[in-house]
């Protein structure tokens, strides 16, 4: 790998807190592998044999309920690991996982992991740590569905990718508005309507750019009690 890459796996949450050597040993066998936009890199059922850290670009986990609905999990980009509780296990992916973007993935092989475990029995720590990430995540994703607006979800999402804590600042979506639509748990057409509303709240939207007028603003528009950001339609 480059040493770039090396070092950004190095920094994930799921070898971060790894003694040195271990971090060399499991990398030692890593590799990394290109991913076009839409490509399949497992799916949902197939048996988990490595774990991933993204590297470059946007991942999406997603479950096809039996319905046929397609139900986004989590969006995963630069420096995120998923797949590691099951792939310990030898069990089977319960989400499919296919590249947002254009990407480069970080693919470790769970036996290398599971070898190091057994050597250096502290590197389980690292691991509960990426999956206990994974859990909060979920545990907020279900929190902002029942305690937030579409229009509030939009707003936290936008904050979470501006790169400026106050003040104007212009966001560049990351991928496409079916997906954050997806990611927000909402229909294309709902995500349409709520950044709509956010005009009134200084927002607006030219493409894959947010133009947002005052990010302390549309804080505080996140964050209000949902009866008031429901009262305003």
């Amino acid at each position: 790998m480059k040493p770039e890459y090396t070092a950004l796996a190095r920094q994930s949450l799921l070898l971060s807190a790894a003694p040195d050597h271990v971090a060399e040993a499991v990398l030692a066998t890593a590799r990394v592998r290109e991913f076009e936009r839409g490509a399949t890199i497992f799916l949902q059922g197939e048996r988990a044999s490595a774990i991933y850290i993204v590297a470059e670009g946007w991942v999406k986990l997603y479950r096809i309920a039996p319905n046929g609905a397609e139900a986004v999990v989590g969006v995963f980009t630069r420096g995120r690991s998923f797949g590691e509780a099951v792939a310990f296990r030898h069990d089977v992916y319960p989400v499919a996982a296919e590249a947002a973007t254009d990407c480069r993935l970080i693919r470790i092989e769970a036996d290398a992991l599971l070898r190091q475990i057994r050597e250096s029995p502290e590197i389980a720590v690292s691991i509960l740590s990426a999956t206990f990430a994974h859990l909060n995540s979920l545990v907020a994703q279900v929190e902002a569905l029942k305690a937030q607006t579409g229009a509030q979800r939009v707003a936290e999402f936008l904050l979470e990718l501006a790169p400026c804590q106050d003040g104007a600042c212009e966001v560049t979506l990351p991928y496409d508005k079916v997906l954050i639509a997806g990611r927000l748990g909402m229909k294309p057409e709902s995500l349409s309507r709520a950044f709509a509303k956010l005009r009134d709240q200084g927002v607006a939207i030219r493409q894959n750019v947010a133009a947002i007028s005052d990010i302390a603003a549309l804080r505080d528009f996140a964050e209000e009690d949902p009866a008031q950001a429901w009262g305003r339609g």
